[in-house]
């Protein structure tokens, strides 16, 4: 399943509890449809670039809100009834691209560490005063495995 962002812009005047209904409706839809929220925030209030006209007036300021959802790719179609929705000022569905789940466990260590190890196996592991003066920086903590050709770690 595709990951979404769907972001709810919502009237000034809306009380909290009138947000928590609105996101909870979303949310069980997306669990209808076999989805998981992944993601929720709220921005608060924002200005608004330009006035957006509605029924009851002209809206310069709103509430963000921003939902991370997987669903299924029909998910978009169904959210029709968001169109009728008087206190959403506007609301829009994103899908992210070229995104591999589970790639914010790889930490910036983690890159660090690998062009470290590239550096010194394309110098054929010889090391200079410079490198050591380098990792001499770095957290001594830190575990690191260097890939053999034949696949093993050390």
């Amino acid at each position: 399943m595709p990951l979404y962002d769907c972001m709810l812009l919502l009237k000034p005047t809306i009380t909290s509890e009138a947000i928590l209904d609105l996101v909870t409706r979303v949310g069980k839809h997306v669990f209808r449809r076999n989805g998981v929220l992944t993601d929720m925030k709220c921005f608060g209030s924002v200005q608004l670039g330009y006035g957006i006209n509605k029924l009851d007036g002209r809206y310069y300021q709103a509430q963000l809100m921003q939902m991370t959802m997987m669903t299924p790719p029909s998910f978009n179609s169904e959210l029709y009834y968001l169109n009728k929705e008087d206190r959403l000022l506007r609301w829009l569905l994103v899908k992210h691209r070229n995104v591999k789940i589970g790639e914010d466990l790889f930490s910036d260590f983690d890159t660090d560490m690998d062009l470290k190890l590239f550096k010194s196996s394309s110098r054929g592991g010889e090391t200079t005063e410079d490198d050591d003066d380098d990792e001499d920086e770095d957290n001594d903590n830190e575990v690191g495995y260097l890939q053999i050709e034949d696949g093993s770690k050390q």
